[in-house]
């Protein structure tokens, strides 16, 4: 199992901050459009995504017991 975290919007559009989800052998965009389909995230295509701590591409893929972290763009002032 992975766990898989959700910051900011996203964490209000899922629900929960953080969901248990079988994604050994997905790549980043599979459990991306998982995630849209599921939980209906609307701009779940923009967001960052980690892998255990470090900035992923959408075509690496996530290995048993990876924590998986969407992060929203932020912008400041």
């Amino acid at each position: 199992m992975n766990n898989v975290l959700f910051f900011a919007h996203l964490k209000d559009e899922v629900g929960v901050e953080s969901l248990q989800i079988e994604a050994k052998g997905k790549s980043v965009l599979a459990l991306k459009q998982e995630v849209h389909e599921t939980y209906g995230l609307s701009s779940i295509d923009s967001v960052m995504t980690a892998i255990n701590e470090e900035f992923a591409e959408d075509d690496d893929v996530i290995q048993e017991g990876d924590t998986i972290a969407f992060i929203p763009p932020v912008s400041g002032g």
